[in-house]
């Protein structure tokens, strides 16, 4: 089965934020992105740059490639 990493991706971004109690202004704010540009990456609409990963990964206190990993799972 093919896993989609942009769906991966915004599931993981949503569930954080989530976590967090933040909205997604919040948390756009927060990772110096535009609202609706957040939104479409936890839709699995964008294909964000390694750097915007980056970006989306700081104000949560992890590394990027976490927000690519399985959710339940830890990364080796």
């Amino acid at each position: 089965m093919r896993v989609d990493l942009r769906e991966r991706l915004g599931r993981n971004v949503r569930a954080l934020r989530e976590a967090q109690g933040w909205s997604q202004e919040e948390y756009a704010d927060r990772s110096g992105l535009h609202r609706t540009y957040v939104s479409a990456i936890e839709r699995g609409r964008r294909n964000p740059t390694i750097d915007v990963v980056e970006r989306l990964a700081a104000p949560f206190g992890v590394e990027p490639g976490s927000l690519l990993g399985d959710p339940g799972k830890q990364l080796d």
